[in-house]
């Protein structure tokens, strides 16, 4: 039979409630939690299901009204199995929200104690390194310090042993010096005694020889003009006579009177010139002959010295840093004791003068080093001028005429005046006028030469007076005109700055008399250096600094080295 269930709409109303609030509850985060207390009998759930299904589906015929009260008593016992439920869920969330909280709790104090004991260790990690280096340190740094105690004491004793050691050999070499320089200068007097006694006997010679062949002369003379009249074919023999006895007392030194006069007429020089020249040369001399007596003497080896003296003037370059520093080396080594002074002193010359003919030559930073080492050692400038005079008659100045009756030959003339002979060749007239050219072009440069607060024993003054001399007896020639030329582009200068009008009117007599009278040679060689000097004057360079006068400040990076001044070789 069957029958027709019959829902309100207040049921049905609460059925869709009861599904969306299933729907909700399926909505919610499922939690895993055991149900291994729960305790479920097997009979117990097969005799629920058994009054179960007899419940479903074998219900008593009611009315509508108790059926409904039946679904609405059912639907209550499900709504509140449904609330149990989820009280009980929502306590096992609880539950498991406080473990993880407490979980994470735990794990975040296992951290800060895991984090707690790292830096704690790190700090005595450090701690411990900190006093390893530091105890490290105090070790190495007493060490060091014992090592250097005992350098120190090893170099005191060591400095102690150089000083005691050198002290004895400065002893050594101050004795064997003062011994050396005694034995020279007792050699030297005993030969310069030698010598005045043998000038004085031959100058007592001469005297007694020019009183025997005088009274000789008179006597034949007077012999001579008695019997003239009656001995007239006895003359030439009594006139032979007369000139045997005037010869025969006098032999060689009539010779040497000869050459001494036929000299003196060949020779072209002022004669207070002469004299410092004699006396020049004659100081060189003697000191020369010194050396030799003492080289021979000594045991010692002074080439090095001169090597060194070499290799300083070579290094001269027109630079004020350069000048200063060769100047001071220079001196340094003419006043070192273990080298006497002579020695050092004639080498300084015979180098300067060499150095003259090299194309790198800074004369006028040459003439600087001259003058500041000449103002220490005076001594030098004199020996120097000698070896300028030796190796140039022009610096004197002098000339000497060419005379057949002078001269064997021309060779003997251009020996005399410095000619060089080289494999028993001499030298061209063209190779000895660029050296002269280089000699006067430093002896101008030296007279020249003025720097502050050190005076020059050989300056201006002394240029002046070369150049009136020069004037007033050296003939007109190429040799003097190479010689005036040079000596004017490197000192002209200075004397017109130094004597203003009294130069030009030197000048202007150069131009009208000495340039008139090289003319007047008529040979066309003469022409070019002509033209330069005429040049020179007329176009007032003497009025204008030479290149390379002024010192420079530095060395310019683009030259290294200063370039000699240009040769004028082109009237040779």
């Amino acid at each position: 039979m069957a029958f027709v269930m019959s829902l309100s709409n207040e049921e049905t109303e609460l059925s869709e409630s009861e599904r969306e609030e299933d729907h909700d509850l399926s909505m919610v985060t499922a939690k895993r939690f055991n149900c291994d207390d729960l305790y479920m009998s097997d009979s117990d759930s097969s005799d629920y299901e058994l009054a179960f299904d007899a419940q479903s589906y074998l219900m008593d015929e009611v009315g509508l009204v108790e059926s409904a009260l039946f679904e609405r008593s059912h639907e209550h016992h499900l709504q509140v199995q449904q609330e149990d439920i989820r009280n009980q869920l929502s306590a096992i969330e609880t539950e498991l929200m406080t473990e993880q909280e407490k979980s994470a709790s735990a794990f975040a104090r296992i951290e800060k104690y895991r984090e707690a004991r790292k830096e704690l260790e790190r700090k005595l990690d450090t701690h411990y390194q900190r006093k390893i280096a530091e105890a490290l340190d105090n070790h190495l740094t007493a060490i060091q310090r014992d090592h250097e105690l005992k350098s120190q004491i090893e170099e005191r004793r060591i400095r102690s042993d150089a000083a005691h050691e050198e002290a004895k050999r400065k002893e050594r070499a101050f004795h064997e010096e003062r011994l050396r320089q005694e034995r020279a200068r007792a050699e030297a007097e005993a030969k310069l005694r030698f010598e005045e006694a043998k000038m004085a006997a031959l100058e007592a010679e001469r005297r007694a020889a020019k009183e025997a062949a005088e009274k000789e002369a008179t006597e034949a003379s007077k012999r001579i003009a008695a019997v003239a009249s009656q001995q007239e074919a006895a003359k030439p023999q009594l006139n032979a006579d007369s000139s045997n006895m005037n010869l025969q007392p006098q032999g060689s030194g009539s010779n040497r009177t000869k050459k001494s006069q036929t000299t003196g007429d060949v020779v072209r020089a002022a004669q207070t010139a002469l004299t410092l020249e004699q006396g020049r040369l004659l100081k060189l001399k003697e000191l020369e002959e010194a050396n030799r007596t003492l080289i021979m003497t000594s045991n010692m080896d002074f080439s090095n010295h001169e090597r060194h003296i070499s290799r300083l003037i070579r290094q001269i370059r027109g630079i004020k840093e350069n000048v200063r520093v060769k100047a001071s080396e220079l001196v340094k080594i003419l006043k070192n004791p273990s080298c006497p002074q002579s020695i050092s002193v004639v080498a300084f010359a015979k180098k300067v003068v060499s150095h003259c003919e090299s194309p790198d030559n800074a004369v006028f930073a040459c003439g600087h080093v001259i003058v500041l080492v000449a103002s220490q050692v005076p001594q030098a400038m004199d020996l120097l001028l000698a070896e300028f005079h030796r190796a140039c008659i022009y610096t004197v100045p002098k000339h000497i005429v060419y005379s057949k009756s002078a001269f064997e030959s021309k060779e003997a003339y251009y020996k005399d005046i410095g000619h060089r002979e080289d494999g028993g060749k001499l030298e061209s007239v063209k190779d000895y006028l660029k050296r002269l050219e280089s000699y006067m072009k430093l002896y101008g440069a030296l007279v020249q030469t003025e720097v502050q607060g050190v005076p020059n024993i050989h300056g201006p003054k002394e240029g002046w007076a070369w150049l009136a001399r020069f004037l007033n007896v050296l003939p007109a020639n190429m040799y003097t005109a190479v010689a005036l030329n040079a000596f004017l582009q490197t000192a002209g200068f200075v004397l017109f700055r130094k004597y203003k009008s009294q130069f030009t009117k030197m000048l202007h007599i150069i131009l009208n008399d000495f340039l008139n009278a090289l003319r007047e040679r008529g040979d066309s060689e003469l022409n070019p250096i002509i033209l330069e000097i005429q040049s020179y004057i007329e176009d007032n360079k003497f009025c204008q600094e030479p290149e390379g006068r002024s010192l420079q400040g530095q060395l310019l990076s683009s030259v290294m080295v200063p370039e000699s001044e240009p040769s004028r070789g082109h009237y040779y």
